[in-house]
């Protein structure tokens, strides 16, 4: 059941325990699921609760740790020996006197680690105040780090099975999106197209499967469309409407975001003039994309590129993107932003998303890109253009509908 060689997993242990080494780390207690499965292969809906991988410096393999119910699923989907598998009774599960974090304590106490140096995952969702300091409280005489980006970092660089399995997921952002793009016409309610989206993120392609993304798919409308990461409401298109798709295919956890802005019919002159000035900027940077520039360099290209049209444009250009589980499908690592001095190297993987929001419009066109031996190459085919739709369509039977 595993996605990956049992060989590969091993290799990202070492890698996380010569980081571990290097930042004084002995003991790595990881909340964050994406790096859960990194590690372990595990995949579950049971971030919900409090669980977690440890990993041990001088052990061959890590201790998952979580909720009795979900321990048969870390034996069959992970390639943890059955002993490294450790769960806490349901009572400790949302109780106001047991709390797992004091329960992970104490097996760290028992197993002869209790006054080691632990890091832990301090700003990632799954890991709460509350979490911190009952272990804290458990763990009197540890010594704690911050290691929130330690894992995170070592999956900026995708291995070629993780770049193939992003490649299906590309497939099937292609779909979702063609598929999408179609039901957006006049009377249509957002809601529906939003279900015919997801339909088609679930259900793949014949040869490949899709899985539920870390983020819903985002459909704002009309005046809406000034505003990022609105989702869908029972508004129903009109005429003259533009319309923001932002979704993303998912392939055993892995992610190609992908987005495009639809016009129904006429598009306005404001996004009609924009959107030309977008893609000129993407093409340039896709142009300029080379490893050993940073993170920053890209974003330089864009914003040189834009000034000369009068566009600024304040939020990041784009982020590393990959592995991950809701409610965030980027990485939290790499920024195509001013003064990120991150080194672009092959089989990193980027959503480079130009968005631009104004006081009543916005327009949204993006790729998601892995760096090349020589330059970038974008994930997914789908033309790179301001899509308009006929409000008008001529159903089988010849008749305007």
């Amino acid at each position: 059941m595993l996605p990956f060689d049992i060989v590969e997993y091993q290799e990202r242990l070492e890698k996380t325990k010569r980081r571990m080494e290097a930042k004084g780390v002995e003991v790595l207690l990881l909340t964050d699921p994406a790096n859960i499965n990194y590690l372990s292969g595990y995949d579950a809906w049971s971030f919900y609760v409090h669980q977690a991988l440890v990993v041990i410096i001088d052990e061959p393999q890590p201790i998952w740790i979580g909720r009795h119910q979900d321990a048969s699923g870390a034996r069959s989907k992970t390639w943890i020996y059955d002993e490294n598998i450790i769960d806490y009774p349901d009572y400790y599960v949302q109780s106001e006197t047991y709390h797992p974090m004091a329960f992970m304590g104490e097996i760290l106490k028992q197993i002869g680690h209790g006054n080691r140096t632990v890091g832990v995952e301090m700003d990632h969702y799954y890991f709460s105040a509350k979490a911190y300091q009952r272990l804290i409280q458990s763990l009197p005489d540890a010594t704690f780090k911050d290691a929130s980006l330690l894992v995170n970092e070592i999956r900026l660089i995708k291995s070629d099975q993780e770049i193939e399995y992003m490649k299906r997921a590309a497939i099937i952002a292609e779909k979702a999106m063609s598929e999408g793009v179609k039901t957006i016409r006049p009377d249509v309610r957002e809601c529906d197209t939003a279900a015919n989206i997801y339909y088609h993120i679930a259900s793949g392609t014949p040869e490949y499967g899709g899985d539920y993304p870390a983020i819903v798919p985002l459909l704002p409308s009309g005046e809406n469309t000034s505003t990022p990461h609105l989702t869908w409401s029972e508004r129903t298109f009109q005429e003259g409407d533009s319309v923001i798709i932002e979704l993303a295919g998912c392939y055993k956890r892995y992610h190609v975001p992908l987005a495009r802005t639809v016009s129904v019919g006429q598009p306005t002159d404001m996004l009609q003039q924009i959107a030309p000035f977008v893609i000129e900027g993407m093409n340039e940077v896709f142009d300029a994309v080379k490893p050993g520039m940073t993170c920053g360099e890209v974003e330089e290209v864009w914003r040189n590129k834009m000034k000369k049209r009068g566009v600024e444009k304040e939020a990041r250009l784009g982020y590393s993107v990959g592995l991950n589980y809701p409610p965030d499908w980027g990485e939290h690592t790499a920024s195509l932003r001013a003064g990120d001095s991150t080194i672009l190297q092959p089989n990193m993987t980027f959503h480079f998303i130009p968005a631009l929001w104004y006081a009543n419009y916005g327009i949204e066109i993006s790729e998601t890109f892995r760096v090349t031996e020589e330059g970038c190459e974008s994930f997914t085919t789908y033309p790179r253009e301001l899509i308009i739709n006929d409000p008008f369509q001529i159903d089988a039977d010849g008749k305007i509908s």
